[in-house]
């Protein structure tokens, strides 16, 4: 029974190295390393697509308060009601 035991244990362990060795030799290939590159580039695409976006966001959100904060965004006044000072050879007429 002991034998038994330890022989389904070794093919188990034996099976298992087995299976990881070829997963590991199946990344050196060059398929497997394309592969890996490719899924490493998508991700930085990826990164730097939500970068991007953060950076818009942040961007807008600041727009916003500089515009509040200096009122851009004010209606402008009636051009009858405001009074513009004269300048150059007319100015002295006043």
């Amino acid at each position: 029974m002991r034998r038994l035991f330890w022989l389904a244990m070794g093919v188990t362990i034996g099976a298992l190295v087995v299976r990881r060795l070829s997963r590991a030799a199946e990344k050196l290939t060059p398929q497997g390393i394309a592969g890996q590159l490719a899924d490493g580039l998508r991700e930085l695409a990826e990164a730097i697509g939500d970068f991007g976006a953060d950076v818009r966001a942040a961007a807008a959100a600041r727009e916003d308060e500089l515009r509040a904060g200096t009122g851009l965004d004010a209606p402008l006044p009636d051009r009858s009601q405001v009074e513009l000072p004269r300048r150059g050879a007319h100015a002295a007429d006043n």
